[in-house]
């Protein structure tokens, strides 16, 4: 047969008895749902900030990076809402390479998926409970959910899975705001019908159950660029993108809280990561020069870690990349203060 059961993991309920919420993260994730939430819905003018690793692939250095990040979102709290990227499922493009902590908690061992959902969930309710933030990750396996439902305050669709019809139910049933990805492909059309669908009511088979869903109206857009067949990247965050979604969302007046947030890395900075700086600040104008689009983009996603760059799976250098390359902390600090002062 095709497929060789290795082992059976614990299922959600088991995970969360054993890793539990305590009452000060139970309170916090509440709070900051709320004030995260305020902002898709207008009720609130601060700027969203995704940011963080590209993948979370070691406690220690994650919790040191988010120790740094806390003390900045809080100098900052007037203007902006800081949302730490804890990512522990990364999509590979051709299937190979670090998946993240959830498949394999020591990226130098094979994978092991009863140990990575324990890795998985410690690290973000230990962030929570030393940092006060709560964190975005990527939904890269619908089915997972459950395990974290109780903990993240926002969840991204990557450009892989945004055409997948079960990544759009799962998303439909979900109380925390999701933002969207464009496909590589860079139709924008593919990104704002999944929107459509996230926000409307679904009844489907989840998780051995037939389930009906109320529709989730903080799903949003996010532009992370584009490939084309000659494998050149072109970029979507530029005034006239934002205003091509601004009016893509003007001709879908169903659509509840129009939203865009703005991936600074990937195909938007053409994979040169110290061109995210730039690369927001442009963002910032554009929003300043425009209304419309003042109301519409609500933040931005960047990547960074402790040390800049990246080094391959094996290297030993605290706080650096594994996989796609990041900013330095130097830069990041630099850069929030930055937008602060622009905001």
């Amino acid at each position: 047969m095709s497929f060789r059961f290795i082992q059976e993991v614990m299922s959600p309920e088991e995970l969360k008895r054993q890793l539990p919420l305590s009452d000060y993260a139970a309170k916090t994730k509440k709070e900051r749902d709320a004030q995260i939430g305020r902002v898709f819905t207008g009720e609130s003018d601060k700027f969203l900030v995704i940011i963080g690793p590209c993948s979370a692939d070691n406690e220690d250095a994650v919790l040191d990076y988010m120790n740094r990040l806390a003390k900045v979102a809080e100098r900052v709290s007037d203007k902006m809402l800081v949302i730490p990227r804890i990512y522990t499922n990364k999509p590979r493009t051709t299937g190979e390479g670090y998946k993240g902590i959830l498949s394999q908690p020591d990226p130098e061992k094979k994978p092991d998926f009863h140990e990575g959902l324990l890795a998985m969930r410690r690290m973000h309710l230990r962030a929570i409970d030393e940092t006060g933030l709560t964190a975005a990750d990527e939904m890269l396996y619908p089915e997972n959910w459950p395990y974290v439902d109780d903990i993240l305050s926002y969840v991204a669709v990557g450009a892989r899975s945004v055409e997948d019809q079960q990544h759009r139910l799962t998303i439909s049933g979900m109380d925390i705001p999701a933002g969207m990805k464009n496909p590589t492909s860079g139709a924008l059309s593919v990104m704002m019908n999944s929107v459509v669908a996230a926000q409307k009511s679904h009844t489907f088979l989840y998780r051995k159950y037939e389930v009906e869903t109320s529709g989730n109206p903080l799903t949003h857009t996010i532009l992370r660029g584009a490939t084309n067949k000659h494998n050149q990247n072109i970029a979507n965050y530029h005034y006239e993108d934002l205003m091509r979604v601004f009016e893509m969302y003007a001709e879908r007046p169903q659509l509840k809280n129009p939203a865009c947030i703005v991936d600074a890395n990937h195909s938007n900075s053409n994979k040169q990561y110290d061109q995210q700086p730039r690369i927001v600040k442009e963002v910032l104008h554009s929003r300043r020069m425009n209304p419309d689009l003042y109301t519409m983009v609500k933040g931005v996603m960047v990547e960074s870690y402790i040390e800049p760059g990246c080094q391959k799976v094996g290297g030993h250098v605290y706080g650096k990349s594994i996989t796609d390359p990041c900013l330095g902390w130097d830069m990041t600090e630099k850069l929030l203060f930055e937008m602060a002062e622009i905001l």
